[in-house]
């Protein structure tokens, strides 16, 4: 074990845990309570950075043989979630008292860049616990309505039912290989022995379930609108991100077989068509974007019926665009004196006239998230649709256009509320913050770049 390879390679998660270790000695010495969050968005900054260094010199290292190793893609996979997590956290100045909410955000990345390094099923378990458990903690940390305490303990519940699912499934695919590897699940993919594709199903139905995949979605919604805005950003974006690309690492070069194929598109296709439907009537925001993230959650997993070759660039692609417009509407959001005012979607009525440059940055979220040319969301669901198809699955690929469209009418819905919708009787107002202008900045200049050079953009992952 060389200690320039332990520092080197996990350089990201080392300015995490130093982030981290900062934050508990400044609220200690402190003497009044602060949130340190321009501290935390340098931490995140430099832990990007450093990721993103180690994937432009195609960085590859292995600092624990068997359990964590680095390469390009899993660096850049780090950079992405770490670079994401930036605009949440400038959104979320005032929101919240003390470091606790810094604090659980960097531990939980710290579990997110673990399950992209992971080699065996021990360390993705790690990394997905470390994950999830700061984010149980965040949905419930400001309290801001009643239903914060419903979406905690369902999404605490329903994420202790997928670790059970997920460590069920290792136990019989080690039975079935003798091997806690990540391979050796591509090995159980091929294989005939029922104990080997029942851990299959088990350990694909955990990831369904931390992905909201449908019929394991009941989490979300509640979760969604339980949490602040700056967690529910968190959560529908970096949370999502980092299990899908896990996913891509658990999936590596294998090939579906015609058996499995029939899991990976049935669901994700009911996860489309009833995410979609569902969410045209949601009155407010955040349960929107829960049930519009489940169709979302649709689309990737069928990156996975597609060729290993272009997985990881299909699902990558995917998720910073759809990270980055969740985002945008996120930060974009007016400000309201009560968490639930701000929630309304009644609320965005008239939004064109009072605040233009948020009414069209949410309308080209929208129009992105709804796969509308020439935004970014198009050329992703291009991506994935494309892989499918020239993996022979054309029927598939076509009842999945299909079932993605179903969402165009409640994303236009959101734009007809600001711009053509007269204002809202009692809508609250209150003076845009200089930390969301910057976070909404910080999502902006990515997007246009992946609007006008995605070719460029794809050619680079």
């Amino acid at each position: 074990m060389n200690a320039q390879t332990i520092l080197t390679a996990m350089l990201p998660e080392h300015l995490l845990l130093v982030g981290i270790l900062l934050l508990l000695v400044l609220e200690m010495a402190s003497r009044r309570e602060r949130e340190f969050l321009g501290v935390t968005v340098l931490v995140l900054f430099a832990a990007a950075f450093a990721a993103a260094r180690l994937a432009v010199a195609d960085y590859a290292g292995v600092p624990f043989p068997g359990q964590f190793s680095v390469d390009p893609a899993a660096a850049l996979g780090k950079a992405v979630l770490l670079a994401l997590s930036i605009p949440a956290v400038l959104v979320a100045r005032g929101e919240f008292g003390g470091t606790r909410f810094a604090i659980l955000l960097l531990s939980s990345l710290y579990g997110a860049c673990l399950m992209l390094s992971s080699d065996s099923f021990l360390t993705l378990f790690l990394g997905i616990e470390l994950m999830s458990m700061p984010v149980y903690a965040l949905v419930l940390l400001a309290m801001a309505r009643p239903e914060s305490l419903e979406g905690a303990l369902k999404y605490l519940i329903l994420g202790g039912a997928g670790t059970a699912t997920l460590l069920l499934g290792i136990s019989f695919v080690f039975g079935a290989t003798g091997s806690f590897a990540l391979p050796a699940f591509a090995e159980a993919l091929d294989s005939a022995d029922p104990i080997a594709q029942a851990g299959v199903v088990l350990i694909t139905v955990a990831f369904f379930l931390k992905a909201a995949v449908v019929p394991f979605h009941a989490w979300a919604p509640d979760a969604y609108e339980g949490a602040t805005v700056p967690v529910t950003a968190y959560m529908a974006t970096v949370v999502k991100s980092a299990v899908l690309l896990a996913a891509v690492r658990l999936f590596d070069g294998a090939e579906l077989p015609e058996g499995n194929a029939a899991l990976l598109a049935a669901l994700p296709l009911a996860s489309m068509v009833w995410g979609n439907l569902t969410a045209m009537r949601q009155a407010g925001f955040r349960r929107m974007i829960a049930y519009s993230s489940i169709a979302h959650a649709g689309y990737l997993f069928f990156a996975f019926l597609g060729p290993a070759a272009g997985r990881f660039e299909a699902v990558l692609f995917y998720v910073v665009a759809y990270g980055l417009m969740n985002l945008l509407a996120f930060v974009s959001l007016p400000a309201a004196g009560r968490d639930a005012d701000r929630d309304r979607l009644d609320n965005l009525k008239g939004l064109f006239r009072r605040s233009p440059y948020a009414a069209i940055l949410i309308g080209a979220a929208m129009l992105s998230l709804a796969g509308i040319p020439p935004f970014p969301g198009f050329v992703a669901k291009f991506l994935i649709f494309r892989n499918v198809i020239e993996a022979g699955y054309t029927g598939w690929a076509v009842a999945g256009l299909l079932g993605s469209y179903l969402g165009i009418y409640f994303y236009l819905r959101v734009i007809q509320f600001m711009f053509m919708s007269p204002g809202a009787e009692g809508a609250a107002e209150e003076p845009p913050r200089l930390a969301a202008f910057a976070a909404s900045l910080c999502c902006l200049l990515p997007v246009v770049l992946l609007t006008l050079f995605p070719g460029w953009v794809i050619d680079r992952l």
